[in-house]
């Protein structure tokens, strides 16, 4: 996760890596650092990759990848 001046206030990005390709899979935006802001990224991934039961995700146990 990181954070872009746009311009007026700050505009959040979170991106999902995938280890074993080294690509972004999955990324969203938000003028908020909530947890829908990871939500939405990981979301994305799951969408694109329809990765096989099993798969592992780790993070970084910030906030916002906690639960809601």
């Amino acid at each position: 996760m990181t954070y872009l001046p746009p311009g007026e206030g700050w505009l959040y990005l979170a991106a999902v890596l995938d280890l074993a390709t080294r690509k972004i899979v999955g990324w969203s935006m938000r003028r908020s650092m909530r947890a829908e802001l990871t939500c939405a990224a990981f979301t994305m991934a799951i969408q694109w990759q329809r990765p096989p039961p099993g798969v592992l995700q780790h993070s970084d146990r910030g906030s916002q990848y906690g639960r809601r």
